[in-house]
């Protein structure tokens, strides 16, 4: 049978547009620029290989003594004396009917619980998974997978609570055939962990064995993480073969240096401080939501310093991950909610506040936010109403509100928002005051916080109104989105957002917003742009594309 004449065309324009599709990947985004890290042509430097911390810790000694003890050196760890933190001692545990030992043989760790017919099986536990406040245990199973046990221990002194053994699902009836089941695929190590908590990790899963061999360089979180490869970096030291070659970055993979010779200056009229220099790039923030972010690898392929976009796609603030305002919701972790911050806006990077070998704060309590937020200003009842040294004269209390995850891990919100507890009134979403004050009502809060201003105060983020009604599906939705993928003045994620929310058969006036989009500086509204157009046609996606 002939193709129709139709068809033909169409599939004629399809490949137009994966051409041009396939153009931009390669020239790379325009707007995306890192003019301080160009791409280099293969042939002038070797491509980096894996060396090991232990190459690094030889000259960066202080480093290697800030990370040794942190959450990055104990992210995982061989069974050992020194790694397990749980009670192996004949300890029991007994959940759904299931009564789980955990105990020793012959030194080593094992537990007996229920396996994936659920019957009661002896198991080895192989490595332990992370450190505080809580500790997993992985366990092997068939087809080179480990396992995470949904039994943990609760590092936390006894005095908090801790030093004993936990459900991280007490809520639901996890038996051998629920999908949070210990030993199904949202609990495999391969898949959905250890990409963050290991270094150089090459899942390696052969599709029709159905098995894994997954690789890593070193077991944890060691310096090559965020470094990057190093063998072009000791070769610089030792001036040997590529090191030979002038190379400003010392033969570094990924240049972490946003906040060289840059200065944060106070501003006695506003009370805060100013980047002495803009942020030109956010190659350490993206190096940072590698693994601190709501994502989904698409790629292995990851580089240091290219763009997180090239091989992850970060989840938006979508329904179930987020509140309409963009609080945090689901476990989400840090860099959608920095996305939306208006620190993020003025150019701060991680580590003007976290040191970034130890993980610590660069100073304790609110002197962290004091170093640029002056104390005569925010130190003051004046400002946050409550007494001084009171846990609501805090600045994280009100600015950073704590959502716990995993039964025990209390993780701040890092928008900075200000406390909103008349969205509380018209969304429902949280607010800080209430976190507190929970014998009030979000009416009684938003009265007490129009009395002090004499108004209520908005804050940076304005879009929780505009998202919601999409949830909704109220009248006008879409304008309102149309008109907050515009508004400059909005986080790009939240731009970005509205943009995913689109119709799919996008009309005239979406059509025209989403083509000024395609050209934004952001990279997160861009893509978003494109995917609005999915349900345009080919010649509609072809004209605005091939640019």
């Amino acid at each position: 049978m002939k193709p129709r004449r139709g068809m033909f065309l169409r599939v004629l324009a399809i490949a137009g547009i994966v051409a041009a599709i396939g153009i931009a990947v390669w020239q790379g985004p325009p707007d995306y620029t890192v003019p301080e890290q160009p791409r280099k042509p293969a042939e002038e430097t070797a491509p980096p290989t894996y060396v090991g911390g232990g190459a690094c810790a030889e000259c960066h000694r202080e480093e290697n003594r800030l990370w040794r003890g942190s959450h990055h050196e104990l992210a995982m760890c061989p069974a050992s004396e020194e790694t397990f933190a749980g009670d192996f001692g004949n300890a029991s545990f007994t959940y759904a009917g299931i009564t789980t030992i955990f105990f020793r043989r012959d030194g080593r760790f094992m537990v007996r619980t229920d396996g994936p017919d659920g019957l009661l099986r002896d198991y080895e536990i192989r490595y332990t998974f992370g450190t505080v406040p809580l500790q997993q245990y992985l366990i092997p199973l068939p087809g080179g997978r480990l396992q995470a046990l949904g039994i943990a221990w609760d590092t936390r002194p006894e005095a908090e609570g801790g030093q004993r053994w936990f459900r991280l699902y007490p809520d639901q009836n996890v038996t051998h055939s629920h999908p949070l089941h210990w030993t199904g695929l949202n609990q495999n190590w391969n898949y959905m962990c250890a990409e963050c908590h290991s270094t150089n990790v090459k899942k390696n899963y052969d599709l029709k064995a159905r098995r894994y061999s997954t690789k890593f360089s070193e077991i944890n979180v060691s310096c090559e993480a965020c470094h990057g490869p190093g063998s072009n970096h000791v070769a610089w030291v030792k001036k040997e073969g590529d090191g030979r070659r002038r190379d400003g970055r010392k033969g570094l993979a990924i240049a972490l240096d946003e906040r060289k010779s840059v200065q944060w200056m106070p501003n006695p009229e506003s009370g805060n401080a100013a980047r002495s220099a803009p942020r030109r790039s956010r190659r350490e923030i993206d190096m940072c939501a590698r693994c601190h972010s709501r994502r989904g690898p698409i790629s292995e392929d990851y580089r240091h310093g290219y763009p997180l976009g090239d091989t992850h796609r970060l989840a938006l603030l979508e329904d179930g991950l987020y509140y309409p305002d963009g609080q945090m919701r689901d476990e989400v972790y840090v860099y959608g909610s920095f996305l939306q911050s208006k620190m993020f806006r003025q150019g701060v990077t991680c580590s003007d506040c976290h040191e970034p070998h130890s993980l610590g704060l660069r100073a304790p309590g609110d002197k962290v936010c004091l170093q640029c937020h002056a104390a005569q200003k925010y130190e003051r009842p004046e400002h946050h109403f409550h007494p001084l040294n009171s846990r609501g004269a805090d600045c994280i209390e009100c600015h950073m509100p704590a959502t716990t995850y995993m039964i025990v891990d209390p993780r701040h919100d890092h928008s900075f928002r200000v406390p909103r507890p008349d969205l509380s009134v018209k969304l429902g979403t949280p607010n800080a005051c209430n976190r507190c004050h929970a014998d009030h009502s979000p009416a009684w809060a938003a009265k007490r916080v129009e009395q002090w201003y004499g108004h209520t105060p908005e804050g940076y983020q304005r879009y929780a109104e505009m998202l919601h009604d999409d949830s909704t599906g109220a009248p006008g939705a879409v304008e309102r989105l149309l008109g907050l993928a515009e508004d400059k003045r909005q986080p790009a994620i939240a731009r970005a957002s509205a943009l995913a929310r689109l119709d799919r058969v996008p009309n005239s006036r979406s059509l025209s917003v989403i083509g000024r989009q395609l050209r934004d500086d952001d990279p997160l509204v861009r893509e978003a742009a494109a995917g609005a157009l999915e349900g345009a046609e080919p010649q509609t996606r072809f004209r605005l594309l091939a640019r």
